[in-house]
């Protein structure tokens, strides 16, 4: 079953390995897909307690006329070369604290406290690959970047985000726009002033190839906003942009900062210091992208700001992820997580014409489109309600030449009872249906998206996808859908281990 594979130690292939193809890839794919996730779990015999724990394992398909060759090596973070020498787990990650010799006196424990009220955050970054300029680093949440090189996957050098902008915890999920700039958002919590959210952006043209110098070195700020609550900042895993606007969703999903800071001493990991408020709202904040400025209720035209997120009914889902939960045999998992809520995709509509005078009690989105509402509250507040779009669907992506703007199609991995997918959907917004691609025993990971040269059409293109299985008779392999009718045009077989991945990046190759 699938629980055998994932949480087992991956391997290198540090040298390419040509992947075995059946059917054709288009000659026009011509680039590499770049992608993040765990591949380590246990150092010496000493094991993580997360998923999320896992030592980041890199992994790159490249396609030149129609082959594929594979390679991967494990990010060398200071956390990866700490742990291998001690061979042991030294440095702690959100759900596995490690600790120094348990013998030392009380009176170094306490010193070892006051370092960690301010958690030097681990740089083991297994989560995304982004781009800052022409730089390409692993990104997890926290304050540490590694750069690597997309062609080598070796491990570059690691920065902080700390020596540029005042953030200790910043998204692995920036948004870029069509010049090229990227935008991000991070969380300033301790010893950086004020707390606060803040989003930045780092220009294009940020790079230094002569000499060297970080991307981030000329980040802007964009703005920046308070905590609802001083000691409660909301955890958020991503933010929506628009043309002309940034959406922060500030959720009743909160990190306690007093936690944080005793969580090393009272011998808790990091992640138990996460709670979901069920009382409590969520706020939609909207920020004009240009200026800077938080929009009041009072907009600027007659539109309608559109977006779309992945919402859950409680926080489990993290839960799911320890791995003596990920062991369990399947139906036992199943069991025992029937009442986890599904993700379900869902639409908000803001009207961007309310004012102080607009009519209470009423639905103010007049689009034809879509269920969602819009309601201005005695106190002059908008009470927003979703249009479920579609149920048990995950690691959403679409074509990015869309973003920002009105799309049609969205692709995602399908999860029904289990934290695997092991189907592929499209679905399409306008007509509420979906196509699906699974095989028998397989799981996919996060679909990517790649437009054909020339494309007019949103869904003119290919989804890639990396699937592996469990059964020792299915070697792993790379698969190309045409992203039109979902019809299988390659796979690509690999002949070496490859790991359950999180996110990644396709980059083109240069003309």
């Amino acid at each position: 079953n699938m629980q055998s594979i994932i949480a087992k130690n991956g391997t290198e292939t540090p040298v390419p390995i040509r992947a075995q193809v059946e059917g054709s890839v288009p000659s026009w794919l011509q680039g590499t897909l770049l992608r993040n996730g765990p591949g380590m779990f246990s150092v010496g015999g000493h094991e993580y307690n997360h998923w999320f724990d896992g030592l980041s394992l890199i992994h790159s398909f490249t396609f030149v006329n129609g082959e594929v060759t594979y390679r991967s090596k494990f990010l060398k973070s200071d956390t990866y070369k700490k742990n291998t020498k001690a061979q042991r787990i030294v440095v702690s990650e959100f759900g596995t604290m490690s600790y120094p010799d348990p013998c030392k006196n009380i009176f170094s424990r306490a010193f070892t406290h006051l370092c960690n009220i301010i958690p030097d955050f681990t740089d083991n970054n297994l989560i995304n690959i982004i781009r800052y300029g022409e730089d390409y680093y692993a990104s997890s949440e926290i304050n540490y970047l590694n750069q690597v090189d997309p062609n080598t996957l070796e491990t570059v050098g690691r920065i902080n985000y700390r020596n540029h902008i005042a953030v200790n915890l910043a998204t692995a999920h920036p948004h870029y726009d069509e010049e090229g700039n990227t935008y991000n958002m991070g969380t300033s919590l301790m010893g950086l002033g004020l707390p606060k959210y803040v989003i930045f952006k780092v220009p294009a043209n940020a790079s230094d190839k002569e000499l060297k110098k970080p991307a981030l070195r000329k980040v802007q700020q964009i703005c920046s906003i308070p905590f609802r609550s001083t000691l409660f900042p909301s955890y958020y895993h991503s933010f929506g942009m628009t043309e002309n606007y940034i959406v922060f969703v500030e959720q009743p999903f909160k990190l306690d900062i007093a936690k944080l800071a005793t969580a090393y001493f009272r011998g808790v990991n990091w992640g138990s210091c996460l709670k979901y408020d069920k009382n409590d709202i969520t706020l939609f904040h909207v920020i004009n992208r240009k200026t800077g400025k938080a929009l009041s209720t009072r907009y600027y035209d007659d539109g309608h700001l559109v977006f779309d997120l992945i919402s859950y009914k409680d926080s489990n889902l993290y839960d799911m992820f320890y791995i003596h939960n990920l062991k369990q045999d399947n139906s036992n998992f199943i069991d025992s997580h029937k009442s986890f809520s599904l993700p379900m995709c869902q639409r908000f509509v803001l009207p961007l014409d309310i004012h102080k005078e607009s009519p209470r009690g009423s639905n103010t989105v007049t689009l034809t489109d879509t269920s969602a509402q819009a309601t201005v509250q005695e106190n002059g507040s908008v009470y927003c309600q979703p249009d479920d779009l579609f149920e048990g669907l995950e690691l959403p992506g679409i074509n990015y030449k869309f973003n920002a703007k009105k799309y049609r199609y969205f692709y995602g991995s399908r999860l029904e009872w289990s934290p695997h997918p092991n189907k592929i959907a499209k679905f399409d917004i306008v007509t509420r249906t979906h196509v699906e691609w699974c095989q028998e025993n397989s799981f996919p990971s996060e679909p990517v998206f790649v437009a054909s040269p020339g494309a007019v059409d949103e869904d003119d293109g290919v989804i890639l996808s990396s699937v592996i299985s469990p059964d020792p008779n299915i070697s792993p392999f790379l698969l190309v859908l045409n992203a039109k009718t979902f019809e299988e045009l390659a796979r690509a077989s690999i002949p070496a281990n490859v790991h359950m991945d999180l996110h990644g990046m396709f980059i083109p190759a240069s003309v």
